[in-house]
């Protein structure tokens, strides 16, 4: 039996699963509506399809290094609780070391995983823990050394923060260092000219207000901008700000100090930027009981 898009589209629309798993069950059941939707519900496809509403972030980040590349993956699910369970953990260990092998997220999502793809071995994943998962995002690095840390891990080598640093020269104890202060203090950038050129007019001109509306001169004020602005870099850019394991030095000055040159760092912290939906229960019982 010939498979149109509208038997496609109806199969979507019914059990909400992807529009692939929709033909090929359509194609395996030869057409035959009802017999489609059991196909994908014992696949577990329109369990997962349903559950792809439900906001996932939180998870795990886990970090990989092969040589002189390194890569952090974050996959997200639903519950802080399911980052504990061991057979996630395994997936997630699983797809950032296929990561090694991927450009990007998209290459990751299509890549080999034991003879499925990294997206369908996610799917097979969310029908049988039963939360709805997703591969965010991975970033990759590489480097003549590629030093990692994991903070707060719930496994070895992922946890909520993935930290990779790569350098020239330095030793494994400096870059690990050099990896904390990275997961404590969040810089925006490498150095000054790493840093985003919106980011810091839009900081410029925030200080431009504020010291206009001290009434001061204009040559006192622009002085005052320049100072503010040496600050706000040095706050912001790794290799300036203070290091955390010696305040009394700066990371670049540290790294120097060790015959060391940071090149590159990437920090992915779980559910950073999702927004996630706040349940005010109190409320929502006072609203169900006001009818």
């Amino acid at each position: 039996m010939a498979i149109t898009a509208a038997m496609v589209k109806e199969l979507r629309e019914s059990t909400g699963a992807g529009m692939m798993d929709a033909k090929k069950a359509l194609v395996e059941t030869d057409g035959d509506m009802d017999a489609a939707v059991d196909w994908l519900r014992t696949k577990g496809l329109a369990k997962a399809a349903k559950k792809s509403g439900r906001v996932a972030a939180e998870g795990l980040v886990a970090v990989a290094v092969d040589g002189g590349v390194g890569v952090a993956v974050e996959v997200n699910s639903e519950t802080d609780f399911v980052g504990k369970n061991a057979e996630f953990q395994k997936m997630v260990g699983d797809i950032a070391g296929a990561a090694l092998g991927a450009a990007d997220v998209a290459a990751l999502a299509a890549a080999d995983l034991g003879g499925k793809t990294v997206a369908d071995t996610l799917t097979d994943k969310i029908a049988t823990i039963g939360e709805n998962m997703t591969l965010r995002r991975m970033a990759r690095i590489e480097g003549d050394n590629v030093v990692t840390y994991v903070h707060n891990a719930a496994a070895d080598g992922m946890g909520k923060i993935g930290v990779l640093v790569a350098m020239t020269g330095g030793d494994e104890a400096l870059g690990k260092q050099i990896a904390m202060h990275i997961a404590a203090v969040n810089p925006a950038a490498l150095d000054e000219a790493d840093m985003d050129a919106a980011v810091v007019e839009k900081e410029r001109q925030i200080q431009i207000e504020i010291a206009r509306e001290s009434g001061k001169p204009e040559q006192v004020i622009e002085k005052m901008i320049e100072g503010r602005m040496k600050k706000f870099v040095a706050e912001s850019t790794l290799l300036n700000q203070a290091f955390v394991v010696n305040p009394d030095v700066t990371v670049g000055a540290a790294a120097k100090e060790a015959d060391a040159t940071v090149t590159g760092f990437i920090r992915l912290e779980v559910g950073e930027g999702i927004e996630k939906k706040e349940e005010d229960f109190a409320a929502e019982v006072a609203k169900a009981a006001q009818g």
